[in-house]
């Protein structure tokens, strides 16, 4: 990987150093979605078998996970690995009960009180990854917030193994968090599935989790078709990290290769303004490559990945603030005394002992985050993303002689007569 000298690079070049590599196959995902999307919804299971046994290489009967393969699963499973999952689960819910929103009332003239209430959303869609590397962790991720929040039906697809069998740690998470019903499907047909609804699957109010290009541009069609709404676009994976001289070379290799590992359209960026360090954590970057047993892939998502180096912090910090990654990593001495120029993020880790992995699986905060600079205007999934707030107020007579003079004015002010004359007849006035 070369080292680029920022300073150096016109506006244009910078663009393009900052470009992340699914944007260079947009057009064609759109389209490969798009058809995948229209044959689901007009066939149904039908097309999900068709699909799953051309992209997966699967013949499926039965897409939904019986009791047998869940005990299967159960045995599968290390209790070891049982064990982790059901510790990170309980710091997942500390972190996301402490934040969990509540309703309140507020009189805002005399005889008027407005409220906001909080419902959950009753049939949630969860989809976890399972391609190249199963993610029990996500459903972890997505579990628990689904059931903080008290969804009626929680639905989980996640993509089948070659022998038609769903991944036994995923299956484990699943039923740890409380998931009602897994399908074996994977990529854009699943969320076709839950997003349209088929013989089997049922069709659900809002689609969560991450996934390929594939599975991003799936889920925004069906958000804009007003089939679903989504978490959120939660993409290739991505990570940016900035460090200054005192950082260890070997942390931020490390970090760095966590990322690239997990798909070739991943993205991993290093700002400093210490050349040795960029230096040293290039050529950790690659001795630590050789020892991992997904380097090609992490060699072909380094290949759209960078080295910069800034003239100062500050500028460093400008940069990811533009660039908005997935995950911050501030490798810094005094990190927390530089939290208040992070503008947008999807999730920072502070310091040397910080790495993104504690966050990836059991510190407690979520990993599914916006991606493709996303966090500029999007957060990361929370209990409140399970839920709808709905307002409520109501006045009595003496709430509405109180403030209604008010809409009567705003309402004939907008040349709105029956706005008006629903109020002015709860007056006592006369229809304009």
């Amino acid at each position: 990987m070369p080292i680029l000298d920022w300073s150096a690079l016109d506006e244009d070049r910078r663009r393009k150093v900052l470009a992340r590599p699914v944007q260079g196959v947009a057009a064609a995902t759109r389209e490969a979605v798009e058809a995948l999307l229209a044959q689901v919804c007009e066939v149904g299971d039908t097309a999900l078998r068709e699909i799953t046994l051309r992209l997966d290489k699967v013949e499926l009967t039965a897409f939904e996970v019986g009791d047998d393969e869940f005990a299967a699963a159960q045995a599968a499973v290390a209790p070891e690995l049982r064990a982790s999952m059901q510790r990170a689960a309980t710091r997942i819910e500390a972190f996301h009960r402490a934040g969990m929103a509540q309703g309140y009332a507020v009189e805002t003239a005399p005889g008027v009180v407005c409220e906001r209430i909080v419902r959950p959303i009753a049939r949630v869609g969860l989809y976890v990854p399972a391609g190249s590397a199963p993610l029990p962790s996500t459903a972890l991720m997505l579990g628990v917030p689904a059931r903080l929040a008290g969804c009626r039906e929680v639905v989980l697809c996640t993509p089948p193994r070659t022998d038609g069998s769903a991944d036994p740690a995923v299956l484990v998470a699943a039923r740890l968090t409380g998931v009602h019903r897994v399908f074996k499907l994977g990529g854009a047909q699943a969320v076709a599935a839950m997003a349209y609804g088929t013989e089997t699957v049922p069709r659900c109010d809002k689609i969560f989790g991450p996934g390929n290009s594939y599975v991003t541009e799936a889920k925004q069609q069906v958000a804009q078709a007003g089939a679903a709404a989504i978490d959120m676009p939660a993409g290739p994976s991505e990570v940016l990290v900035i460090a200054d001289a005192g950082a260890d070379p070997a942390f931020v290799a490390a970090d760095l290769l966590s990322q690239a590992e997990h798909g070739p359209d991943s993205q991993v960026l290093l700002l400093s303004d210490s050349e040795p360090l960029l230096q040293a954590v290039r050529g950790q970057i690659d001795a630590q490559l050789a020892a991992l047993t997904r380097a090609q892939i992490a060699v072909r998502a380094l290949s759209a990945s960078r080295l910069i180096r800034v003239q100062a912090l500050d500028e460093a910090f400008a940069i990811s603030n533009a660039y908005a990654p997935e995950h911050l990593i501030l490798a810094l001495r005094e990190p927390r005394a530089w939290l208040q120029r992070v503008e947008a993020a999807g999730s920072v880790f502070l310091g040397d002992y910080t790495p993104e992995a504690l966050g990836d699986y059991c510190s407690g905060t979520n990993h599914v985050l916006p991606t493709n600079g996303a966090a500029r205007a999007w957060s990361g999934v929370g209990v409140g993303s399970f839920q709808n707030f709905v307002s409520v107020q109501s006045a009595s007579r003496a709430g509405i002689d109180a403030i209604g003079g008010d809409a009567l004015t705003l309402a004939r002010a907008e040349g709105l007569d029956a706005h008006a004359n629903a109020v002015a007849l709860r007056m006592g006035g006369e229809v304009a």
